[in-house]
């Protein structure tokens, strides 16, 4: 029996975020869809003082672990072949990496100086010595063209929506009418441009997500904000159930799983013209140019006032929900594995 090991890091962070959701979702979908004479194993770092069930502990703590695999050190954690789920992976070996975006080259400011090294030395090694990419749109794929040298074959596969948000839970005490946003507090999400277009609308948003960095306050002058944190998958489905409309102001994204998340909860979206978001919305979303808070708020007070309108998104949006599914995703990384044709620049 051949193994292939996931390497699940992202799953303990301490901000989990988009990643960590990818990270669980891929690895339940690649044992579901692994070929015969396959096996897909979970491994994580050594945490002596944590309980971590049904995924496996290498002998390397954390810190060590990333240190040895930025520097080149051929560390192998098993198995006949692994998938890196985030840039952090074996220097050599049959190895395929998810690139979730470009934001290291298109928007550095958006993250931190050592962020911004560290990315772009794991994913320019990936890119050269990988058995392949896999990246979740198309628009990822042309910037990563644009800036870094790809010597290896590049697989373009979509998210999906998680089974567990079919099931909502009910979220007392949320307001009648509001505005979701979802997403790690953190400056390339555009919260700041997204508090000022509220600023001009006379509802309440709510937040969905734990404070990342670049101190981005989810507050301001004369609006009415919930901020609810970091929720399990059955109450942020109550949440999203509940609202009138979901936006997504990001300055820049790899995919935007919260949008295709609320289209398939049947919630309209506004959302910036960011060409991932552009990509994975497919026109069943309301596109306003990024930055732009003047727009933002009258995108948002278009589908608040109009039911037509918003009758119109939600069913829109429910078809191209419908055209994504985690099996998808899955079967990119086996393919990389097993051999199948492949996207080319």
């Amino acid at each position: 029996m051949s193994e292939l090991v996931v390497i699940a890091e992202q799953l303990l962070a301490p901000v989990p975020g988009g990643t960590g959701r990818y990270t669980a979702e891929l690895l339940r979908a690649l044992g579901e869809t692994a070929p015969p004479g396959w096996e897909v194993t979970g491994v994580v770092a050594r945490r002596p003082k944590e309980q971590v069930t049904g995924l496996r502990m290498l002998p390397l703590p954390p810190r060590a672990l990333v240190a040895a695999w930025q520097l080149g050190v051929p560390y192998w954690p098993g198995g006949d072949a692994v998938h890196a789920p985030t840039p952090l992976a074996p220097p050599r070996g049959p190895v395929s990496v998810t690139v979730h975006d470009t934001v290291p080259w298109t928007h550095p400011e958006t993250l931190t100086p050592r962020g911004v090294s560290w990315h772009r030395r794991m994913i320019g090694r990936a890119a050269r010595r990988a058995r392949g990419l896999v990246v979740p749109t198309r628009a990822v794929a042309d910037d990563l063209w644009r800036w870094v040298p790809v010597s290896v074959p590049v697989h373009v596969a979509g998210h999906g929506v998680a089974a567990a948000l079919s099931a909502p839970e009910d979220v007392p005490d949320l307001p009648e009418r509001f505005v979701l946003a979802v997403g790690t507090l953190e400056p390339r999400k555009g919260i700041d441009v997204l508090l000022d277009a509220m600023a001009e609308l006379d509802v309440p948003l709510v937040l969905v997500g734990q404070p990342g960095w670049g101190g981005v306050e989810a507050r301001r002058d004369g609006v009415d904000v919930r901020v609810l944190g970091r929720l399990p998958d059955a109450r942020l489905a109550g949440v999203l159930r509940r609202a009138a409309v979901l936006a997504v102001p990001s300055r820049a994204e790899g995919f935007g799983l919260p949008l295709l998340e609320a289209m398939a909860a049947g919630v309209p979206v506004v959302h910036s013209d960011a060409p991932a978001l552009v990509e994975v919305a497919g026109g069943a979303g309301l596109c306003v140019p990024r930055g732009d808070a003047r727009a933002l708020a009258a995108g948002l007070r278009e589908v608040l006032g109009s039911p037509s309108r918003a009758s119109a998104l939600v069913e829109a949006g429910r078809a191209r929900a419908a055209e994504f599914s985690w099996r998808r995703s899955a079967e990119a990384v086996w393919r990389i594995h097993t051999g199948s044709e492949v996207v080319s620049s």
